[in-house]
């Protein structure tokens, strides 16, 4: 039986498979839920706490994903494209796409889980 343990794949592919399951977990476990937080008749008002808090935990867990997919960019730029320039091409295009899906929903999630602030007395408009 073949030990895999060492097998060292080329950065572009690595970069490739982080970026496509960070993507896939944006759409399929987190937009789902800010989907129906942002349309308030579909999550009843005594179930709005525990949705939001279990948004919260989905992005804990993004954050998680999306720091080993900037790990494996800063990798394949630090490594020449040894032959595989296509390859390495697609993984960076990818990588810009992700980010780009990142941040939106990251704006999504701070709109929804934002805590309001409070202005302090001495600096309220005097009206």
């Amino acid at each position: 039986m073949a030990d895999h343990s060492e097998t060292s794949y080329p950065s572009d592919i690595c970069l490739l498979l982080r970026a496509h399951g960070e993507q896939r977990w944006l759409t399929s476990e987190i937009v789902p839920v800010l989907r129906q937080l942002e349309h308030p008749p579909t999550v009843p008002d005594d179930q709005l706490a525990a949705a939001l808090a279990y948004l919260e935990v989905l992005w804990i867990d993004a954050s998680r994903r999306a720091t080993e997919t900037e790990a494996a960019f800063a990798e394949l730029l630090a490594t020449d494209a040894d032959g595989h320039r296509l390859l390495h091409a697609e993984a960076r295009q990818y990588h810009r796409a992700v980010r780009a899906l990142r941040a939106a929903v990251a704006h999504r999630v701070a709109l929804l889980t934002a805590v309001p602030q409070t202005i302090p007395a001495r600096e309220s408009a005097p009206f």
